[in-house]
């Protein structure tokens, strides 16, 4: 049984699980903060029964002092006592602030127990490809680097974006901005008629919101902090759709929540040299259309199967090769409890690359966030509830596919015939 949260009384109750998870991880540098964490909960929980007692040997010592007194009995040993005890009490509430400084620490860093599905592996090069849907298409001729192409036909300008903003950047330009657009309402239109409710959400976190929602060594890598600001730019709609209840309790009947995120992601990587030191594989900025569930725990990994499922469908209608690969214990990150990538194939590298990452997060970030689900039949019953999250499309890298795999021999590109309506129509950009 998948615990339904990684907390303190998680932790307390089942260290073995946590130690062997991760073990399963090849993460065993953090074996010795479960440790920590039993220990310093340990030291807490005995200061929390003693400070109780010397706060109700506070209350009865003076009564104690007043029946010496009228005894004839020296009450100096009693005043000492009684004088002495708010300064022990504060030494103890000191120890325990620490303790919880430290508890708080390492559960914040220790990873998400994971699904029993999720194939042991060391890294990405043991992650397991599920199933391969479409057959990559073989070209006559030499295929053109996709930014060279965009560049070529004026669709979009590498030079000016890295003099005006630096490397990482571009202008998207005429039809291929069209493009980038229609990607975006594409992807909107079929999850809206899904029932997914569409959010733009703020661009921007403070760093409360944030540390709940993702791995912190994020903030070292992938963010972008806002000078002399409390307030991150948001590297995928994920994070604030995960944020937005924090501190709240859903009812039953309101779960699932099923949202359709846009926006803006701000991301520090950048890829290799090579293919993608002039494209829009890896780049610092990007649109992404993002699917995020709020749900009963019992649901989670249907509606994982669901979110895979609206992903795969997109991409189908694309007509862009692609399979599905199950990421194994060595490559899976901290936050997800089971994440599935679609990776499109892509002819100039002859490989299939990452474009969707779908994650069940079970309790996870919930827990962290304090958003709970009011039990149906028992109104003070309250548990954490599962969140999920997948991308639906990143525009730039499902830009990338269509520039390769829709590539003519007189340098054109083809359309793909989802998308004509939102492009005026055009069969070709």
């Amino acid at each position: 049984m998948m615990p339904s949260m990684l907390d303190i009384k998680f932790v307390r109750a089942h260290p073995e699980v946590v130690r062997a998870d991760l073990e399963k991880r090849h993460d065993t540098e953090k074996l010795a903060w479960v440790d920590t964490v039993l220990e310093q909960d340990k030291l807490f929980r005995e200061l929390t029964v003693k400070n109780n007692e010397l706060r109700a040997r506070r209350n009865t010592i003076a009564k104690e002092i007043n029946a010496a007194k009228k005894s004839g009995e020296d009450p100096a040993p009693l005043f000492a006592e009684a004088k002495a005890l708010p300064q022990r009490i504060k030494d103890n509430d000191d120890i325990m602030e620490k303790a919880t400084e430290q508890v708080r620490y390492y559960l914040m860093r220790l990873p998400n127990i994971l699904h029993e599905s999720v194939p042991y592996g060391k890294d990405d090069t043991e992650n397991v490809v599920i199933r391969t849907v479409g057959t990559p298409k073989k070209f006559e001729f030499e295929l053109v680097n996709h930014g060279e192409l965009a560049v070529r036909n004026n669709w979009a300008d590498f030079e000016r974006a890295t003099k005006t903003s630096g490397a990482g950047f571009y202008f998207l330009k005429g039809n291929l901005a069209m493009l980038d657009l229609a990607l975006q309402r594409f992807a909107l239109d079929l999850l809206i008629a899904k029932g997914y409710t569409p959010i733009i959400p703020p661009y921007m976190l403070n760093r409360k919101s944030y540390e709940d929602v993702t791995d912190l060594a994020d903030f070292e890598k992938v963010m972008y902090k806002i000078d002399g600001d409390d307030e991150y730019l948001i590297a995928t709609a994920e994070h604030p759709m995960a944020a937005m209840y924090q501190d709240e309790i859903f009812e039953e009947k309101d779960l699932p929540l099923k949202m359709v995120g846009i926006s803006p992601c701000f991301r520090r990587e950048i890829g290799a040299h090579g293919l993608d030191s002039r494209g829009l594989f890896r780049v610092h900025q990007f649109t992404k259309v993002e699917q995020f569930i709020y749900c009963m725990p019992e649901n989670s990994w249907e509606m994982q199967e669901e979110l895979l499922a609206n992903s795969e469908e997109l991409f189908t209608k694309l007509g862009l090769p692609y399979h599905v690969v199950n990421i194994c214990t060595g490559d899976i990150g901290i936050v997800a409890a089971k994440k599935y990538d679609i990776e499109a194939w892509m002819p100039r590298d002859n490989e299939y690359r990452e474009v969707v990452s779908c994650s069940n997060c079970t309790a996870y970030q919930a827990c962290r966030l304090n958003i709970r689900v009011r039990d149906a039949h028992d109104f003070e019953s309250k548990q954490y509830l599962h969140t999920l999250n997948s991308t639906a499309i990143a525009t730039s890298r499902a830009l990338r596919c269509i520039l390769e795999n829709y590539q003519t021999e007189n340098g054109r590109v083809e359309i793909p015939k989802v998308l004509r309506p939102y492009m005026q129509n055009l069969e070709y950009l």
